[in-house]
């Protein structure tokens, strides 16, 4: 089956209740298996399948990269009847060990949360090993928020035709966020960030959350907002996965109030009341920008989205606006409260960088991760 729907339409629940259901009357070994793109959405899943079948004694297990191997082999031997897991830790564990691949055997449902992203070239090496260790005789879900010809494709590469639902008459970006643009030199970027984030986000019960596309920049913006005494925090890969947990369950409780992240953030993640999201750099694919600001406005709520647009982003505007179908709207400026900032963010931008180059600081862990990605894409290709 493959469902298309607007992001906060409930996706998530039209998987997860029906296998609580079945599992209310046959409960037995690994039922389900989930595959998401991000740690931060498996957690997520498994707490709406926990809320959901509270009442039962359902068992669940959560098997993502960052977390103890050793632990999660031993809990995936004891057979939960859903396991929710990011491909490429998953296939460690199906590589490593004969037992894990074994208790699978069984396996009646498997769902692909987020598909079009999955089935994207990152992941395909990973879904494609999986999907061959899996039993044939199961039935396959997929859902997203976004369409692409991988996901359509799986309807004429099937042997059974697929049930297809995709919500129809409405636009892909729900009625209640607000999208804006705001036109600046590039040169002066991060000053119309700090005017946007002081303007939009004033108060300290506001939530807003910032989307960067590279880690780097993540990082460079949640330490300069800090320096100027703006409390953000910054939610990205090369982060330890207790510390990417703390982020986002600090921003989540309304400990912090603006949450600094990549696209890792950008799908599925349910966090209550953000008001405003703000698209640091334009993503370059439109269906990405969908993903993000449908942080927003969840479940008939109100919100904003606004696109920080340089000169040399005027095209992926015009991509995004001929996706949605419709055009953003200019957002309003102060010039000179804009042109009293610049002082302050230049320096600590300066700050901030400095900071970052330190001497066993995040240059050398980003470095570190870089390295440990091209070793493990290169051990996948052989």
């Amino acid at each position: 089956m493959i469902g298309i729907a607007n992001t906060g339409s409930g996706k998530t629940a039209a998987f997860v209740l029906p296998i609580v259901h079945i599992l209310n009357h046959d409960p037995y070994g690994i039922f389900a298996l989930c595959l998401c793109p991000t740690r931060e959405l498996a957690y997520q899943i498994a707490e709406q399948l926990t809320l959901f079948g509270s009442s039962l004694s359902l068992t669940c297990e959560v098997v993502v990269g960052g977390e103890d191997l050793l632990k999660q082999t031993t809990a995936l031997l004891r057979r939960p009847n859903v396991v929710i897991a990011t491909p490429g830790r998953l296939v460690e564990h199906f590589m490593h060990s004969n037992d894990v691949k074994k208790c699978f055997q069984k396996l009646k449902c498997l769902v692909l949360d987020e598909a079009d992203r999955l089935l994207e070239e990152t992941f395909e090496s990973e879904l494609r090993y999986l999907i061959n260790s899996l039993p044939s005789r199961r039935q396959t879900l997929m859902f997203s928020a976004t369409i692409t010809t991988s996901v359509t494709a799986v309807q004429t590469l099937s042997n059974i035709k697929a049930a297809y639902f995709e919500e129809s008459g409405k636009s892909k970006v729900v009625d209640g966020c607000q999208q804006l643009y705001c036109f600046m030199p590039e040169k002066i970027k991060d000053v119309y960030l700090v005017y946007l984030v002081r303007s939009l986000l004033p108060k300290s019960t506001s939530r807003g959350i910032i989307f960067t596309s590279t880690i780097k920049k993540c990082e460079m913006v949640a330490q300069m907002l800090k320096i100027l005494h703006i409390p953000a925090l910054a939610l990205h890969a090369v982060q330890k996965q207790r510390d990417r947990r703390s982020a986002l369950s600090m921003f989540k409780s309304g400990v912090v109030n603006i949450l600094v992240a990549t696209d890792i953030a950008s799908r599925g993640l349910d966090i209550p009341a953000v008001e405003v999201v703000l698209n640091y750099d334009v993503p370059k694919d439109p269906r990405q920008y969908i993903h993000r600001v449908g942080r927003t406005a969840r479940f008939q709520t109100s919100g904003k989205a606004v696109t920080l647009v340089t000169q040399y982003d005027v095209k992926m505007v015009s991509d995004i606006e001929a996706v949605i179908g419709r055009r953003l709207e200019n957002f309003e400026t102060n010039e000179e409260r804009i042109t009293a900032l610049i002082g302050d963010v230049f320096a600590a931008r300066k700050l901030a960088k400095i900071q970052m180059n330190g001497a066993g600081g995040f240059e050398e862990a980003l470095k570190a991760k870089e390295s440990k990605n091209r070793l493990s894409n290169k051990t996948r290709g052989l």
